[in-house]
């Protein structure tokens, strides 16, 4: 479990897919994020927490995995989603990842990095906001994203290339997060929040 002095940020890898590229974008996040010093950062590899696919019915025994991750999410200030638009949609991990749990995700700042072709995953970002409402979260207005993300590569194979927008967009995202995170938690502090 991450240090709690700092608000945490629980950075998520939503794709599960072989050869996926979601670890490098947040790698290259998380990197911006610990640089900053204002966040405890918790990596959440949704390929490495293993949640059933099948979701239980209320009165199921929760499986271990999935209530090792509950208490993940349930300690995280802030959440930012790294995703890959497949079919004009997110996969379908993150979607089960996210159907899991219902109180652990309110009245939290919810970020999105997205990577895909030409849309750079814009399209699942949309589906995402829609979701994330439902589930008493506030999604920031401002997104990463990152089409034709194979084009930020720079000569030496580094990812991303110095010049790319990312880069300059990283900033503002962290400063909102953290401006967020801050409010939202005074605030659940002060009222439980109730949805």
């Amino acid at each position: 479990m991450p240090d709690t002095t700092r608000p945490v940020l629980a950075v998520i890898i939503g794709s599960t897919r072989s050869g996926r590229f979601g670890p490098t974008v947040a790698r290259w996040f998380t990197t911006r994020a610990r640089r900053r010093g204002d966040f405890e950062i918790d990596l959440i590899d949704l390929a490495e927490t293993r949640v059933p696919e099948t979701l239980g019915d209320h009165d199921d025994l929760v499986p271990p995995q999935v209530a090792e991750l509950g208490a993940r999410l349930a300690a995280a200030d802030a959440f930012a989603i790294v995703t890959p638009e497949y079919n004009q949609s997110f996969p379908a991990s993150l979607k089960t990842a996210i159907d899991w749990y219902y109180r652990e995700w309110h009245a939290k700042p919810v970020a999105f990095i997205s990577y895909g072709r030409e849309s750079g995953g814009l399209h699942a970002v949309a589906q995402l906001r829609q979701i994330f409402a439902e589930l008493h979260a506030v999604t920031l207005q401002g997104t990463i994203s990152l089409p034709c993300y194979w084009d930020l590569f720079a000569a030496d194979g580094s990812w991303p290339k110095d010049g790319a927008a990312c880069n300059t967009s990283v900033t503002t995202m962290l400063d909102q997060l953290a401006w967020w995170a801050a409010a939202l938690s005074a605030a659940r502090a002060r009222t439980p929040y109730v949805a």
